[in-house]
C-alpha cells in the first residue's frame, strides 16, 4: 500500500508517517499543503491519500478540494480525510463525489491506533469509513421534520453503523442480533427513506447522504 500524507502540522504529519512505516506500509511522500499534496499524487501515484481538511493558505476547505481534485487526476485513489471537528458540509461534499474508497475521521481517532488502521485498510480495500462520533453528532443534529424521524431507535443504530462502513455481519455482531435481523432493518430503512431499488444506485450510501444533508 503506497500512501501520501497531506497535513500542515509537522508533528502529526511525521508522527503518522512513522506509525504507518512501523506497520510495514509504504509512505512515499508527505506534504504540508494542498499544492504539495497534488504534486506528490502526480509524481508517486499512491494507492491511498491521508488528507487534513484545513490546510494553508486559508485553513478552510483546501484539503477537501484537493482530495476531490486528486481523485479526478487519479481515479480509484482511496482518500482518508482527517478533521479536528465534525464538519457536516465537508463530509457531505466528500461523499457527494462518490463513496467508494473514502473515509472521514476525527484526528483524535489517530491515537487509537487499532481503529485508525482498521479504517485505513477498509478505505484502501474499497469501502467507506466514517468516524462514529461524526455519525452520532450528525444524527443528533438532524431536523425533526425529515424522513429520519420515521426510523425506529434500532434502525437508527443500524444506519449509524452502516455509515461507519460496516457490513451486515459486522453490524449484527456489534448489535448482538442475527444477520437476518440486520437485513430486515436495512430493508425497512430503505423503505422509510423512500429509497427504491434502482440500477446504479447504492442505497446504503444514499441513506447516509440523506442524514448528512439533513444535519
Amino acid at each position: 500500500m503506497r500512501i501520501v500524507i497531506a497535513e500542515d502540522d509537522a508533528l502529526l504529519r511525521e508522527g503518522l508517517a512513522l506509525l504507518l512505516r512501523a506497520e510495514g506500509l509504504d509512505v512515499v511522500a508527505t506534504a504540508p499543503d494542498a499544492a504539495g499534496f497534488l504534486e506528490a499524487v502526480d509524481t508517486h501515484k499512491p494507492d491511498v491519500a491521508i488528507v487534513d481538511v484545513r490546510m494553508p493558505p486559508t485553513h478552510t476547505d483546501e484539503g477537501i478540494v484537493a482530495a476531490v481534485e486528486a481523485r479526478r487526476r487519479l481515479p480509484g485513489l482511496a482518500v482518508l480525510v482527517l478533521s479536528a471537528y465534525v464538519e457536516q458540509a465537508f463530509a457531505t461534499d466528500l461523499l457527494s463525489h462518490g463513496s467508494s474508497r473514502l473515509g472521514y475521521l476525527l484526528k483524535e481517532r489517530v491515537g487509537r491506533v487499532g481503529e485508525f488502521l482498521t479504517a485505513l485498510h477498509r478505505v484502501a480495500d474499497g469501502g467507506t469509513a466514517i468516524d462514529p462520533e461524526v455519525v452520532a453528532q450528525l444524527l443528533t443534529r438532524s431536523r425533526p421534520d425529515n424522513r429520519l424521524e420515521r426510523l425506529s431507535p434500532r434502525e437508527r443504530d443500524v444506519l449509524a453503523l452502516m455509515a461507519e462502513g460496516l457490513g451486515n455481519a459486522a453490524i449484527a455482531e456489534r448489535l448482538f442480533v442475527t444477520d437476518g435481523a440486520v437485513h430486515k432493518h436495512i430493508r425497512s430503512i430503505f423503505a422509510k427513506l423512500d429509497l427504491a431499488p434502482t440500477d446504479g444506485t447504492d442505497r446504503r450510501v444514499a441513506a447516509v447522504l440523506q442524514y448528512l444533508e439533513s444535519a
